[in-house]
């Protein structure tokens, strides 16, 4: 479990997770409410975009380890 592929991977899974949950809130029009704002959906956009470039980055970059 010390090898970098492997902490690569686990990030990148975690990575998805994140993507998937901002897809699913998209989807459903979900709202989201901190204290007495309500987060706009753009702001899922952009998480969506940068989970999912960060989640395909590290997978490729665990995947050229070679380890």
């Amino acid at each position: 479990m010390n090898s970098p592929r492997t902490g690569l991977r686990i990030a990148s899974i975690i990575f998805a997770l994140f993507a998937l949950g901002h897809l699913l809130r998209l989807i459903k029009h979900a709202q989201v409410i901190v204290g007495s704002h309500t987060i706009p959906m753009g702001v899922s956009w952009v998480a969506l975009i940068v989970a999912a470039i960060l989640c395909i980055w590290m997978w490729r970059l665990s995947s050229s380890q070679g380890i």
